[in-house]
């Protein structure tokens, strides 16, 4: 670690009585971290009201597994908390701060915890800053503003367009944190795909570079039990090692529960021991070979070029003219060419009035690269039909976006070739490259979608003008 070395320790806001709630920490060994975002607004400082924890998040890094487990516990899940009984588990945080919430953990999952972050989310927007912002791929348009509304209705302000774009500091935080609108397990879905984004982006390398500062921002901006810089680098020589691993989304299992008196998520101990499982067995999954049915596959012979028929994909039906109509569109503006969707989800909706529900409207503008350079860009957005699920697809003259870096596994169809990027066994992106600019398939953020309807929507993508 002498390569690492900082001199003097910074000032790091420590954590007190947390040390006997942790686990004891094998230097070798795999390391749980309970990661809080701290929920405390300027009206709570002023009435001295008690912080709230915003996120709950355990992070599972072990160099031997072939992933790194990331798994938010919702905010609303009702548990019992030690000494205060029944109540939402994010209750535990402002009723005994991180030591109470390190034990609601432990009792709930049978976790041992062995460090505990206390994020402030002003940390969030600066560190995502120096680290010179996240290029993210954002499933719709993501709104809301303040004006007009009495302070009982107001909340964090945001104006994020759906496609492919750099977010940076006060919209990357806006964006993670954004919860009215859907819910705890959205909001999860959508943390955990930005980590995953900004890992694939920043690397450990970049983190070492300008650790001085990093550590100046870890310093102001959060709580730990983590008392010095030797400390924090023995746990980012932890990340390093974990670093070549994917990331691997798992799902908190559990169902909403309306009562008289507030709006819960429970979770049956089953699902609680099944989220456990999942978390602590994280593995790089075999990915699946996409295949076509023999029928298929003899279409293909005669004519590489023909389409498939619906029925050779459950859960897909043609598309409506709606689809066609916007890529002729979105033609007009980008001045590249426009591929649209032949199939859609049977329960899919596009935007048919331009200026209604903008949260699926199509969009056409310009992306910038780190070095400055802009490339044109179109995104259209399908409500899935489910709750806060949107499915995309995207289009650039950019022809190495950083997303489309590490591929997990190709497939030729229909004359193309397909380049697959999974989350375990399902699939999260799907795309091809032609010489004029890069092309994919989104799936939802609760990847509603299954393998073979992603294959679907991409073999059918359909040059506007064909």
């Amino acid at each position: 670690m002498d390569a690492f070395n900082f001199g003097a320790d910074a000032h790091h806001n420590r954590i007190n009585g947390i040390q006997n709630v942790l686990a004891p920490i094998d230097p070798g060994g795999p390391q749980t971290i309970l990661v809080a975002g701290s929920d405390h607004r300027w009206a709570d400082r002023k009435t001295k009201s008690p912080p709230r924890s915003d996120t709950i998040m355990l992070i599972r890094m072990d160099p031997s597994k072939g992933a790194t487990g990331v798994m938010n516990i919702p905010r609303d899940l009702k548990v019992t908390i030690p000494g205060y009984g029944i109540s939402k588990i994010n209750e535990s945080f402002s009723d005994g701060g991180p030591a109470l919430l390190v034990k609601t953990v432990h009792q709930l999952t049978g976790l041992s915890i062995s460090h505990v972050v206390v994020v402030n989310f002003g940390g969030f927007s600066r560190a995502v800053n120096r680290l010179h912002c996240v290029y993210v791929d954002v499933d719709r348009h993501y709104y809301h503003s303040n004006a007009g509304l009495p302070p009982s209705q107001q909340y964090s302000e945001i104006n994020v367009p759906a496609g492919y774009q750099l977010l940076c500091g006060q919209d990357a935080l806006a964006y993670v944190r954004y919860r009215h609108g859907d819910n705890d397990f959205l909001r999860s879905a959508r943390q955990q795909d930005f980590l995953r984004q900004a890992k694939e982006q920043i690397g450990i390398g970049k983190i070492f570079g300008d650790r001085n500062k990093l550590l100046e921002i870890f310093g102001a901006y959060t709580q730990t039990d983590i008392h010095s810089n030797t400390a924090i680098l023995r746990l980012l020589k932890l990340a390093f090692e974990s670093a070549k691993n994917p990331i691997q989304q798992i799902t908190f299992q559990a169902g909403e529960e309306n009562t008289k008196t507030a709006d819960y998520v429970v979770a049956s101990q089953e699902q609680i021991n099944q989220s456990v499982r999942d978390f602590l067995n994280v593995h790089a999954s075999p990915k699946p070979k996409p295949k076509l049915s023999a029928s298929g596959a003899k279409r293909k012979q005669r004519s590489r070029k023909k389409a498939a028929p619906v029925t050779q994909f459950p859960g897909l039906v043609k598309s409506p003219q709606t689809a066609e109509d916007q890529g002729v569109q979105l033609q007009l503006k980008t001045h590249f060419p426009v591929y649209w969707p032949g199939l859609t989800l049977n329960t899919g909706r596009y935007n048919s009035t331009p200026g209604n529900d903008n949260q699926i409207a199509p969009r056409a503008y310009t992306i910038t690269d780190r070095n400055g350079n802009k490339y044109r860009a179109y995104r259209m957005v399908i409500d899935a039909g489910g709750f806060g699920q949107y499915y995309g697809v995207q289009g650039t003259t950019w022809s190495s976006p950083p997303l489309l870096d590490n591929p997990d596994g190709h497939a030729r169809m229909r004359g193309r070739s397909y380049d697959l990027f999974y989350d375990g066994s399902k699939l999260r992106i799907i795309s091809w490259r032609t010489p004029n600019g890069s092309y994919w398939v989104s799936n939802t953020l609760g990847e509603a979608l299954s393998n073979k309807q992603m294959m679907g929507i991409a073999r059918s993508l359909t040059r506007v003008g064909a």
